[in-house]
């Protein structure tokens, strides 16, 4: 009876999974990755795994799109670290769709249903999420994945702007560089909105200009509260040659779908 008891209660639990749709972010990115016909990849970095998405493409330069998320949910709630910290919400995965040429996105290292790796704290979701060890393994992924490609072009929401910055600087393949309402400066970042600084994170506005060769377009949304324009203009003030827009009917995540092919569009005339 104890058994049939078990068994009756797991099948129940099933059910109100399969009714409330209360599947991890990590098997709702895997479908709608799988919606949009991508690739799955789960790829060593250095010291952690990634998991990316690979998308088919034309391309006539050679080049590579990578797209990098947000910081999807490091915490959840004050002061109390996120188990999984896998976006809810991927922007970046539903952009990559609009995008015609072949395309990569990568996952942060712990992200994507890894976070139970012995490797993985939560202090490199949260404070350290910008951290050399993270950068460091995103890069050597990178490597990896694209071996057939001539050149990058990195393209960062949110932190994961941040993160494109960082990768540029030791990603000799890096032709060019989009950053949508992207935190590049940390530090001025979390004063803004009085937390805590991210100990043991790189900040962008601190570390030396990117190359010329990089070509870098910037864009902020009027309405963003979370990272204003404001921040991001002056974060790129030593960027030579950097391009900045701010969209005036845009906030932190909306509606950046609408402008994206415009964008695109933007690095191709460009």
């Amino acid at each position: 009876m104890p058994v049939q008891h078990a068994l009756m209660r797991i099948s129940w639990l099933l059910l109100v999974a399969q009714l409330c749709g209360c599947s991890s972010p990590t098997q709702r990115m895997d479908d709608r990755a799988t919606d949009f016909g991508y690739r799955k990849l789960v790829v060593p970095g250095e010291g952690f795994s990634h998991v990316a998405y690979f998308k088919e493409g034309r391309s006539t330069t050679g080049a590579l799109h990578v797209y990098l998320e947000g910081d999807g949910t490091p915490w959840a709630r004050k002061r109390v670290a996120a188990s999984d910290p896998t976006p809810r919400t991927p922007l970046m995965l539903e952009l990559m769709a609009l995008d015609p040429v072949p395309s990569l996105y990568l996952g942060r290292p712990c992200y994507h249903g890894l976070n139970n790796a012995k490797a993985c704290t939560p202090d490199l979701w949260t404070n350290r999420r910008y951290s050399e060890a993270v950068v460091a393994s995103m890069s050597a992924a990178l490597d990896r994945l694209t071996v057939d490609y001539q050149a990058l072009v990195l393209m960062g929401y949110s932190g994961g702007g941040t993160l494109a910055m960082l990768l540029a600087e030791r990603q000799p393949k890096t032709k060019a560089l989009i950053s949508v309402a992207a935190n590049l400066d940390t530090e001025r970042w979390t004063e803004l909105h009085k937390q805590q600084p991210l100990s043991g994170s790189l900040n962008p506005a601190t570390r030396i200009p990117l190359p010329l060769r990089i070509t870098q377009m910037h864009y902020a949304g009027g309405k963003d509260d979370n990272v204003p324009p404001s921040l991001v203009h002056d974060a790129i003030s030593q960027q030579q040659g950097a391009t900045f827009k701010v969209y005036p009917n845009q906030d932190h995540s909306c509606c950046w779908r609408d402008v994206w092919p415009e964008i695109l569009g933007e690095l191709m005339a460009d």
